[in-house]
């Protein structure tokens, strides 16, 4: 019964591979939802705006972005060994407030998983 269930599941897996691509993200719907970033961060090219340049945000410790003046709490966090790999990323989109208290970022935050998965897999098209 246990080695059913077992290859019921792996069937299943098998006819969604919809559910593994949806981790990957889709880069170009990730480009419409960095729409909601551009006002404050750029990813093509290494210039801080009011957000510090996204180029290379992947593998980046928290707050150490050069010339850019984050808060406290950005630097604490990274200090403390924060880096925006794929999950501190996703925490931190979803709602940056509760990630790093104390944070500038006035955004209030991405809720769509699949957002979040789109706008990763389009910064990860723009590394340093």
């Amino acid at each position: 019964m246990r080695n059913s269930a077992v290859a019921l599941v792996f069937s299943a897996l098998a006819l969604c591979p919809g559910a593994a691509v949806a981790q990957e993200g889709d880069a170009n719907a990730g480009a419409v939802v960095f729409k909601k970033c551009a006002a404050c961060h750029v990813v093509d090219k290494d210039q801080n705006k009011v957000g510090p340049s996204l180029q290379g945000v992947l593998g980046r410790t928290a707050g150490t972005h050069p010339n850019f003046k984050y808060s406290s709490a950005m630097v604490d966090a990274g200090k403390a060994g924060l880096v925006w790999d794929e999950a501190a990323l996703r925490e931190y989109l979803r709602s940056p407030r509760a990630k790093v208290k104390g944070t500038k970022m006035a955004f209030p935050g991405l809720k769509d998983d699949s957002d979040l998965s789109n706008l990763i897999a389009y910064l990860k098209q723009y590394p340093k």
